[in-house]
Parts: C-alpha cells; sequence; structure tokens
C-alpha cells in the first residue's frame, strides 16, 4: 500500500522574482556625489567667465565714450565741457541727448547710453562690476593742451598709469583693485 503524503511548506521569507530594473540607494548616492563635484568644480569658472564678461563690458563702454567724445570734438573742433573728470549727469547731457544747451548746439546725439549704465549720477559702470549694487562713474580725461598724452594718475591717484599716449582716456577702476584701470588703456 501506498501512502501519499501531501507536505506544503509555508514560509515568510519572500524570494526575489529576478532583478529589479530600479537603481539601487547606493547607486543613488555615487550618482548625486559626482553631480555634486562636476558642480563644485564648476562654478567657480562660471563666476570667473561673469567677472570676464562685466569687464569686457565696461571696457566696450569706456571706448564707446571715447569715440562718442571725438566724433563730439570732429563736429565742434573743441571738446565737450567735462570741468569733473568723471561721466556726470553734465557730461552725459552734453554728449548723449539732443539737448542744445551746454555746448552741443546742433543737438546731435554722439552717444547712446544703454539705461544699466545710467542713473541720477550720469553714465555709471552696470550693477554687479562692484560689490553689491555699488556703482562708479567712469573717469574721462581730455588733452584740453595739446601735448599728445594724458596722465591718468593726475585724476586718480590710486592708479598707477602715468602718461598715455591719447588725447582722451575713459576708464573706471578695476573692481578687484583700485590701482588698475578698465578702458581705454591698461
Amino acid at each position: 500500500m501506498g501512502v501519499v503524503m501531501d507536505m506544503t511548506i509555508t514560509s515568510d521569507r519572500k524570494f526575489p522574482k529576478a532583478k529589479s530594473s530600479s537603481f539601487t540607494l547606493v547607486e543613488l548616492l555615487v550618482v548625486i556625489s559626482i553631480i555634486g563635484l562636476l558642480a563644485g568644480l564648476g562654478l567657480p569658472a562660471i563666476n570667473g567667465a561673469i567677472k570676464a564678461g562685466k569687464k569686457a563690458e565696461v571696457s566696450a563702454m569706456a571706448e564707446s565714450i571715447k569715440t562718442a567724445v571725438n566724433a563730439y570734438y570732429a563736429e565742434y573742433s573743441s571738446y565737450p565741457s567735462n570741468t569733473s573728470g568723471k561721466t556726470d549727469l553734465t557730461f552725459l547731457t552734453n554728449i548723449s541727448t539732443t539737448n542744445t544747451n551746454g555746448g552741443n548746439y546742433r543737438g546731435i546725439a554722439f552717444l547712446e547710453v544703454p539705461p544699466k549704465f545710467t542713473n541720477a549720477n550720469g553714465i555709471v559702470t552696470p550693477r554687479g562690476f562692484y560689490s553689491g549694487t555699488n556703482q562708479s562713474n567712469f573717469f574721462v580725461l581730455i588733452d584740453m593742451g595739446g601735448v599728445g598724452y594724458v596722465n591718468p594718475k593726475s585724476v586718480s591717484s590710486t592708479l598707477t598709469n602715468t602718461n598715455v599716449a591719447s588725447s582722451v582716456a575713459v576708464w573706471a577702476l578695476d573692481s578687484r583693485t583700485n590701482t588698475k584701470a578698465v578702458g581705454t588703456f591698461k
């Protein structure tokens, strides 16, 4: 006689059916740490590129101001009045508007100034060039005596530049150091 035994084995333990297609926690942490490392290495480079871009922007605006001053001279055979040595509101009015007062009696706009370069003080450096929200007027030095050079140190005593061979020099002080100029000369 044969005895048939029916045996059922039960267990609370679950066995995996097949390898899951999802990522493990360790794999996710490794990927996140690699992304963080790459971001940490890349951000200083991006910040340096932004600062270089601001510096180039300020230098281009200084060159535009110099070109406008020379165009004013070509039109009137004299330079615009600039007693302050900076791109103050009076200078801005004389060179960039059609205002016929102050020597620009033909009302020619020699310079179109983007709004980010202006405020109540005249033509200024854009926000972000100096730390915080600080802005500064550009320096403008014109060779009124016809000697063939200008001395930026006479207007901005912290600069190391003297006797720049130019009839017009326009600059702003470098945001990292007050001894270097950003503008139409180095």
